[in-house]
């Protein structure tokens, strides 16, 4: 298998073994495919972008890439697992290496299971929208993008706090473009002592995401020191779901306050995160909210339980009505068709905003955001944040709306 971008060589650093796998640097890459316990290439790829795994069991692990060539230039985004963005635009001049670190969570879906005389299950209830995600399997996946150059790829077990995200179609890790959401961008916010394990999923309400174990799975490997961020609303407030739908005034605050409890008997920090605006735009180009009654749910619970609440409802709906009827809809997913998902532009602006307003609220947090505050007033216009498109595409909507 030749790929064009050049990798000089990966050291896996696990458990204190070291796997053979090098590569010669010539300008070109002859590697192996990946295979189970073997590190390799992914299939597909090219001298735009290409994807790169190794076998790692579950847990949080640094990445070390070294970037750069010694006669061509060179500009690296780094995502990793299903689009989770950990670099963006690395540049490196001619002859200019450069050393580079990110956290990375990996899991698995399985759970340790009950005694025999207990309730529960096995591993999360996985949907066929899941079927084949990076964000589920027994290996780390890198994915290389732009005009990539990588010298070497380093990647060691590491034990820092993490951010655990619970939420739906606007938090989860979207497998496909154009879509995406601000909870994969979040990783790039952060600096290396701080991971970000997102567990959210498409079409996912209060009520759902514990029935199917993800709740279950994010609490079983919770520990002091975590955060838990709680976003749920565009699904929890739809009454043609009768199974999942959660009333603002009794079910909703009720669920949301027992992930709450389960949080804080763990020794993490919950957080609540309003749930953001669809894009509905009124005759004086203000947005008409379609989550009023859930929002002010959860503002009163976060006043009662004395939690932390990041208003992104508020931040989403400043940001599009700064950026206009006739611009917003670039931040959206399928041309701005969607009114309810966000393109890569979008969602790292939501994100930006989640990580200004982490920066004036969670002290705990703060020092480890490098991301600069975002003004919603003057945000950035698509063409000044350009991220680099992944390599996997579908037509198809994410779940939800």
């Amino acid at each position: 298998m030749g790929f064009p971008a050049a990798i000089a060589s990966v050291l896996l650093v696990l458990s204190g073994v070291t796997p053979p796998v090098s590569f010669a640097l010539d300008g070109k890459i002859s590697g192996p495919a990946y295979e189970a316990g073997t590190a390799g290439f992914e299939p597909g790829g090219d001298a735009g972008g290409f994807l790169w795994s190794a076998p790692v069991a579950e847990g949080n692990y640094r990445v070390t890439v070294t970037l750069g060539d010694p006669r061509h230039a060179s500009v690296t985004t780094i995502k990793a697992e299903s689009r989770r963005l950990m670099l963006r635009n690395v540049v490196t001049r001619p002859g200019q290496i450069l050393t580079r670190s990110f956290i990375v969570n990996v899991r698995r879906p399985e759970l340790a299971p009950p005694p025999p005389t207990a309730p529960g299950g096995t591993g999360v209830r996985l949907n066929t929208r899941e079927d084949g995600s990076y964000d589920w399997d027994e290996k780390l996946t890198l994915e290389f993008l732009g005009n990539p150059k990588v010298q070497s790829i380093s990647i060691a077990p590491v034990d820092v706090p993490t951010v655990y995200l619970v939420g739906d179609s606007t938090v989860t890790d979207q497998r496909f473009e154009p879509a995406a959401s601000w909870g994969q961008m979040l990783p790039a916010m952060f600096d290396t002592s701080v991971a970000v394990a997102n567990h959210a999923e498409s079409g996912e309400t209060l009520k759902s995401f514990i029935t199917e174990l993800r709740l279950d799975k994010a609490l079983s490997r919770m520990k002091a020191g975590d955060y838990l961020f709680i976003q749920f609303g565009h699904n929890d407030q739809k009454q043609q779901w009768p199974q999942t739908y959660a009333d603002p005034k009794l079910t909703y605050p009720a669920y949301l306050r027992a992930y709450i409890a389960e949080a804080r008997r763990r020794g993490a920090q919950p957080v609540l995160v309003t749930p953001p605006d669809r894009r509905n735009f009124d005759a004086a180009g203000k947005i008409t909210s379609t989550l009023t009654e859930y929002v002010a749910a959860m503002k009163r619970v976060a006043t009662e339980e004395h939690v932390a609440l990041i208003d992104l409802n508020a931040d989403s709906r400043m940001l599009y009505e700064a950026l206009g009827p006739a611009v917003s809809p670039r931040a959206f997913n399928d041309g701005g068709a969607d009114k309810t998902h966000h393109d890569n532009y979008g969602a790292f602006l939501l994100a930006n905003a989640v990580a200004t307003d982490i920066k004036r609220q969670l002290p705990s947090l703060a020092g480890h955001i490098i991301a600069a505050p975002l003004d919603l007033a003057h945000p950035p216009l698509p063409d000044a944040l350009m991220i680099a498109p992944s390599l996997a595409r579908s037509a198809q909507r994410p779940a939800g709306s």
